[in-house]
C-alpha cells in the first residue's frame, strides 16, 4: 500500500519577522493617531438622534435634500442614498420634539411627494449604555478567551492569542476611525465575530505548533514554530479565501443597511489571518516556548 505525500511550502515566515512587525507597528500607531485625534464617527445607536427613511417617485439630489435641512435649523444632518437614488436616510441629532411632530416636520420640508418609511430615535442617555455596555462586551470576550486558551494550552500561547486578538481590533477601529466610517451595533457585532474568527484560526496553528514540538527532538523552536505555519497554510488560505467570497458578495450586493458590518468583517478575516500566523506565533516565540514548557504544563493539567 502507498501514501501519497502532500506538498507542503517552505516557506520562511519566520525570517520575515522583522517587516511583520514593522508593518504591525505601523498599521497600529496609524489606528491609535486616528483614534485619538479624530475618535469614532459613532451613529444613531451610540450617541442617540433620529433615523428618518425617505423614499421619492424620482431620483433625488443629496445636495438639495441637505440644503432644505441646513435651512430649517438642521445644521449636522446626515443625508445617503440608501439602496437607490430615490431612497435616502437621514440622521439627525436629538430633537425636542416628538417623533410625530418631526416626521411632519420633514415631510413639510420635503414635498407632499416623499413617503416616510420608518422613523427610529435613540435617547442620548439609551446611547451611552449601549457604548458602555459594546464596550464591556468586547473586554468580557477578550478576559474568556484568556481564560479558555489558558486552561488548553500552556500561558504563552494565551498571551499570544490575546496580543492577536487586540492587534485586530485596534486595526479594524483605527480604518472606522481614518476615513469616518459610520460606527453603529452592526460594526460592533462585527468585531465580536471577528475575534470568534480569529480566535479559530489561531487555535489550529497553535494545536500544530504543539503537536510539532511534542514530536521533535533537538531542533529549535523557530523552526518548529515555521514548519507549523507552512503545514497549516492551505488551512488558513481556504478558509479565509472562501469567507472572503461570501463577504464580498454581501459588501457588494447586500444593501446599504449592512455595508459597514461587511466592511468590518472584510477587514477582519484579513487581519486575523495574518495576525493568526505573525502576531500570535511572533509572541510565544518572543516569550521563549520551549517543548520543557508544553511538557510541564501538559503534567500540571493532569495532576488530581
Amino acid at each position: 500500500m502507498s501514501f501519497k505525500v502532500l506538498n507542503i511550502p517552505t516557506i520562511n515566515f519566520i525570517g520575515k519577522r522583522t517587516y511583520a512587525i514593522i508593518f504591525s507597528v505601523l498599521l497600529i500607531s496609524v489606528s491609535i493617531f486616528s483614534l485619538t485625534t479624530k475618535g469614532l464617527k459613532l451613529g444613531i445607536d451610540f450617541k442617540g438622534g433620529t433615523l428618518i427613511e425617505v423614499g421619492y417617485q424620482q431620483s433625488v439630489d443629496l445636495a438639495e435634500i441637505r440644503a432644505i435641512l441646513v435651512n430649517a435649523n438642521f445644521k449636522r444632518a446626515n443625508v445617503q442614498y440608501f439602496g437607490s437614488t430615490n431612497e435616502i436616510l437621514i440622521r439627525l441629532e436629538p430633537q425636542l420634539i416628538s417623533n410625530a411632530k418631526l416626521s411632519s416636520k420633514i415631510i413639510y420640508l420635503l414635498g407632499d411627494d416623499v413617503d416616510i418609511r420608518r422613523v427610529e430615535f435613540v435617547g442620548p442617555k439609551v446611547g451611552e449604555e449601549l457604548t458602555n455596555d459594546g464596550g464591556l462586551a468586547m473586554l468580557y470576550a477578550l478576559i474568556g478567551i484568556l481564560i479558555y486558551v489558558l486552561f488548553r494550552f500552556e500561558y504563552r500561547f494565551s498571551l499570544g492569542s490575546i496580543a492577536a486578538l487586540i492587534h485586530d481590533v485596534i486595526i479594524i477601529l483605527g480604518v472606522f476611525s481614518l476615513f469616518q466610517i459610520e460606527f453603529d451595533l452592526t460594526v460592533l457585532a462585527a468585531i465580536l465575530a471577528v475575534i470568534g474568527y480569529s480566535l479559530n484560526d489561531t487555535i489550529v496553528v497553535f494545536d500544530r505548533i504543539r503537536e510539532n514540538f511534542l514530536l521533535t527532538h533537538h531542533v529549535e523552536s523557530s523552526r518548529i514554530i515555521n514548519d507549523a505555519l507552512n503545514q497549516t497554510l492551505s488551512r488558513t488560505i481556504t478558509t479565509s479565501l472562501t469567507t472572503l467570497l461570501v463577504l464580498l458578495a454581501l459588501f457588494f450586493l447586500g444593501g446599504e443597511i449592512i455595508h459597514n458590518f461587511s466592511l468590518a468583517l472584510l477587514i477582519g478575516v484579513v487581519i486575523g489571518t495574518y495576525s493568526s500566523i505573525y502576531v500570535a506565533s511572533l509572541m510565544i516565540l518572543e516569550l521563549g516556548i520551549t517543548k520543557e514548557n508544553l511538557f510541564s504544563s501538559d503534567k500540571s493539567k493532569s495532576r488530581p
